[in-house]
């Protein structure tokens, strides 16, 4: 159970910045590597090939630049809707993404053009099952999608989830759902995970693509305020009530007939644009902050947690 060398450079926490549909961007990315986290991102937050084309040269360069720099990540939607994938996957071969993060389908598509410039490929998958299949498939590492995850996220306590998938798979473990605390990074560790996977955490950072609105939201909410639903993209994602409500939507009585379509992604942002989505660990953020002051206050949290009795690292 280690993080492979290729994404162990410069890493100040064993952590992921996960990437978030219309929140993460290349502003988001470069400081999250530079504070020491993978930093990543989906490329449908990119609205066109040309735009992807721009972004990736903008990570790239500003990254080639600072050799302190942790590595960063591409997100990839492999639902066989998404019309975009071939185009994508080309733009990141291009510029040889070290991590390539696959979401929402079959990972088979997209291995062995990462494998063959270097790259690893790790699949973002939300049941037992599916971690399976994308072990079968040939993927270098899983990221677990738990209960209590923004976006779209899984049904099964991280507890239970990481135990099973350890139980067959000796490879790389990413956890996601609810880790928003240095403790709960740590947590991740002692469950068998190698890395943690932070997004809610990092809604409300300067550096992020959210709106104003949702960045004070984010802050003000707890783990009461979010509701999981089928209703808006046709998978099940945890939603923020109160912007669930503000768009019209009775948070009591979701609509959970809607299904899957990921062929325009600016239909799917339209769908987004005003719904917003965080995890249960809502509740530790408090403040709209730079990523680098929140990595800095993970790392003190993570440290402290290390030491405690019983969980000192070992010589």
């Amino acid at each position: 159970m280690t993080i492979p060398r290729a994404l162990r450079r410069n890493l100040a926490l064993p952590a992921i910045a996960a990437p978030m549909f219309l929140v993460s961007g290349p502003d988001m990315v470069i400081a999250a590597c530079r504070a020491g986290l993978i930093g990543s991102f989906p490329t449908p937050n990119a609205r066109t090939e040309a735009d992807l084309e721009a972004w990736l040269q903008a990570i790239t360069a500003a990254l080639a630049d600072d050799p302190a720099a942790a590595p960063w990540a591409a997100n990839l939607v492999v639902h066989p809707s998404n019309e975009r994938l071939g185009a994508d996957l080309a733009a990141i071969v291009r510029h040889r993404a070290p991590l390539v993060i696959t979401a929402l389908g079959s990972p088979a598509r997209v291995i062995e053009a990462v494998h063959g410039y270097g790259g690893l490929v790790f699949a973002d998958v939300n049941s037992v099952a599916f971690a399976r299949k994308a072990a079968a498939a040939g993927v270098d590492g899983l990221v677990l999608v738990a209960s209590g995850a923004g976006g779209h996220t899984g049904l099964t306590a991280g507890f239970a989830f990481v135990e099973e998938v350890r139980q067959f798979w000796d490879g790389p473990i990413v956890l996601g759902g609810a880790i928003s605390t240095g403790q709960a990074i740590r947590a991740a560790e002692v469950l068998g995970a190698d890395l943690a996977y932070l997004g809610t955490a990092l809604i409300a950072c300067s550096e992020s693509l959210a709106a104003p609105e949702y960045k004070a939201m984010v802050v003000e909410a707890g783990a009461g305020d979010i509701v999981p639903s089928k209703g808006i993209t046709g998978v099940t994602a945890n939603w923020l009530r109160p912007s669930l409500i503000a768009a019209g939507y009775d948070p009591d009585r979701m609509p959970e007939d809607k299904r899957p379509d990921f062929a325009n992604a600016q239909d799917d942002a339209k769908a987004w644009k005003n719904v917003w989505s965080a995890g249960q660990g809502v509740g530790a953020v408090r403040a709209v902050e730079p990523i680098a002051a929140i990595a800095a206050r993970l790392k003190a949290e993570y440290d402290a947690a290390v030491k405690l009795p019983g969980f000192e690292e070992k010589e």
